[in-house]
């Protein structure tokens, strides 16, 4: 009986062993079958981040620049400005002029007006531009301007109509279209034309009697021809010796000069 009982106890655990062994190839097979979850796909952009508080900037040297041209004269904003126009020859919203020389055009009533009324500055309602005197913008345009003046244009007045004005106008000159001669009052250049289809011509027969003239000796007679014909005398000679001679005081007598050396000067 004992081993009966025995019998009986194994053949109880071998089948609860085999049922076991079944619910596991069973759930092993499900798990199988069942298709797997896609995993999520990774964003193409780094995960958020908590943003970092907000902080002025640490360039302070920047900023003291800025503050210190804002609080600047009317006139020194105005100058920044003007110098900004004139190097780039291009046209400025407010915003942009802000941005390159950080005038605040907008913010500033004064500068605004300032550099609308000024005669340096062109403004068209949205953007500002520099204002030369004469608007001519290369060789050819400055040229014809030239031949429109007779009587001379000063080179100041031309300096500021583009960025290589001077160079061409040295090219004129080289080129014998121009000529560039220095006023004595105000050791300034004029530009005159050199215009090929005004050829002007001078007889022989001019020259001779230009050359032939001799002008008088004493400067008494020079004085009293151009008074004859209407022209008043830097010089008042007959004055001058009076007075020397009140004074005691005789005039050096003057090298006596060539005929031909004394005419040149007198006529130049």
């Amino acid at each position: 009986m004992a081993l009966q009982e025995k019998l009986d106890r194994f053949k109880q655990q071998q089948e609860k062993c085999q049922s076991m062994l079944s619910n596991i190839a069973a759930k092993s097979a499900s798990s199988r079958s069942t298709p797997k979850p896609a995993p999520a796909a990774a964003s193409p952009f780094p995960s958020a981040r908590p943003s970092a508080p907000v902080k002025f900037s640490n360039d302070t040297e920047r900023l003291q620049h800025i503050n210190s041209i804002r609080k600047a004269p009317v006139g020194a904003q105005m100058k920044r400005v003007i110098d900004i126009l004139f190097q780039t020859r291009q046209a400025f919203t407010p915003e942009q002029i802000n941005e390159a020389c950080y005038v605040d055009v907008n913010g500033n009533k004064d500068v605004f007006e300032g550099l609308r009324k000024n005669p340096k500055v062109n403004y068209d309602g949205k953007r500002f531009s520099y204002k030369a005197k004469h608007d001519v913008k290369n060789k050819n345009e400055l040229l014809v301007l030239i031949r429109k003046y007779i009587e001379g244009i000063a080179v100041i007045d031309l300096r500021d109509a583009y960025p290589n004005v001077m160079e061409d106008l040295q090219g004129l000159k080289a080129a014998g279209q121009i000529w560039l001669l220095s006023n004595f009052d105000s050791q300034e250049d004029i530009a005159f034309p050199n215009d090929p289809r005004v050829p002007i011509k001078v007889d022989d027969d001019l020259k001779e009697l230009f050359r032939s003239i001799e002008l008088p000796r004493d400067m008494l007679d020079i004085e009293k021809d151009l008074q004859k014909n209407g022209m008043k005398p830097a010089t008042n000679t007959a004055k001058r010796r009076a007075a020397a001679q009140v004074q005691g005081i005789t005039s050096k007598p003057k090298p006596r000069q060539k005929n031909k050396e004394f005419s040149k000067k007198a006529k130049l």
